[in-house]
């Protein structure tokens, strides 16, 4: 433990050094991580032996992270707004996505159809930890950022069922979870219904007399709110990931003055979560994971991680009367990271037949997608923002 602390200790003080150049250039943040995790990890010095279960749980809490934090940039009125683009990337792209996915994975790699049917769940939601770097980005279009981030911020949890059932179709028993489909959907329910209650709950109590936050520790009001909801949704079993993104939405709606304090603090809170599960994932992975994978896995992920996303989301904005540089940065950014890292340890750890493979292909696909579109967004930002002065 002592080591993984000095290990993180470096890259956090190395991702500061360097954040001036990720700011405006192609080095990012996210790749010093995954660059210290690689080093330290069994494919280079193996200083650390991390365990899929601490992987699957530090992915897990950095999703829950993101998704709180970035529903508080999607109030009900920024929802309204971008609902029609937003629905098309949910109801048409994602589906799409996980289609071509799955015929890869089947005729590419040789996957059975359920195998190919998980892998394709698994990969097909957009990451909000990564797509918040372009979300961040003021010269991105508002479109495009309030887009991306309805879509990653419901596509995420929606996909986990997809996942689970899938899972259990293919004779896998996920410890902890379960894959009911009554019960899944029941879990959905819950998990939005407490992403909006659990947060409705605190402002009505700040509407007693008497109760209020000083102004120094106002930023910890919503923080509060996360940490609640995350033991609530573990309690009842509900969709926490749904919840987080809710909560968000609905602290922003309600409470838009309590947001912007936590703002700075909801910041820097995803910037260490961010990169401490991206430490432990790249300490996971062994030469035996790209063994596993092959060369052909890796063609796979090369193909599938530029392809697919386009592919499905060029069809899904015909017709939403888009600029093409707008349809076009949807379309690119498309960023596999958390979600599919925590489904993939899911899967490994359920016994399902031809796991390992989903499991590497999945990891393969994640680490393409990780060093292309966080070394993407600064170049894609300055296109889109030329694009945009252009038209007007």
């Amino acid at each position: 433990m002592t080591v993984l602390a000095v290990i993180f200790g470096l890259a956090l003080l190395l991702a500061v050094l360097v954040s001036s150049l990720a700011d405006r250039g192609p080095l990012s943040t996210t790749v010093v991580f995954l660059g210290v995790g690689l080093v330290a990890g069994p494919v280079a010095l193996d200083l650390v032996d991390t365990t899929p279960e601490a992987v699957e749980t530090a992915a897990e809490i950095a999703l829950f992270a993101i998704l709180f934090i970035d529903g508080q940039h999607a109030p009900a009125s920024v929802i309204h707004g971008c609902w029609r683009t937003a629905g098309r990337a949910l109801v048409v792209a994602t589906p799409l996505t996980f289609a071509l996915v799955a015929v890869s994975a089947h005729y590419l790699v040789g996957l059975p159809w359920l195998a190919a049917a998980v892998l394709g769940a698994l990969l097909a939601p957009t990451d909000p930890v990564f797509a918040s770097a372009l979300v961040g980005r003021d010269e991105v279009p508002a479109e495009v950022r309030r887009t991306l981030n309805v879509e990653s911020g419901l596509n995420d949890g929606l996909a986990l069922p997809a996942v689970l059932l899938l899972a259990g179709l293919a004779g896998g028993r996920p410890e902890g979870w379960t894959t009911d489909p009554l019960m899944l959907l029941l879990e959905v329910v819950l998990g939005v219904a407490l992403g909006v209650a659990v947060p409705a709950a605190v402002v009505l109590l700040l509407k007693v007399p008497g109760v209020g936050a000083v102004e120094r520790l106002r930023p910890l009001g919503p923080l509060a709110v996360a940490v609640i909801l995350w033991g609530v949704c573990d309690l009842v079993s509900a969709n926490q990931f749904l919840a987080a993104f809710c909560a968000g939405s609905t602290v922003a709606t309600l409470r838009p003055s309590s947001s912007e304090a936590f703002r700075p603090t909801g910041e820097l809170v995803s910037e260490l979560v961010k990169g401490a599960a991206l430490l432990a994932f790249a300490t996971l992975l062994d030469p035996t994971l790209f063994v596993t994978a092959g060369v052909v896995g890796v063609m796979f992920a090369l193909l599938v991680v530029p392809v697919s996303r386009p592919l499905a989301m060029w069809p899904a904005t015909a017709g939403a009367g888009l600029p093409v540089a707008q349809r076009m940065g949807l379309s690119w950014f498309g960023p596999k990271g958390f979600a599919s890292v925590a489904y993939a340890v899911i899967v490994l750890l359920s016994g399902m037949e031809h796991a390992e493979e989903v499991f590497a292909l999945a990891t393969v696909s994640v680490l393409v997608s990780v060093v292309a579109h966080s070394t993407l967004d600064v170049p894609l930002s300055a296109r889109l923002q030329r694009a945009e002065a252009r038209q007007g």
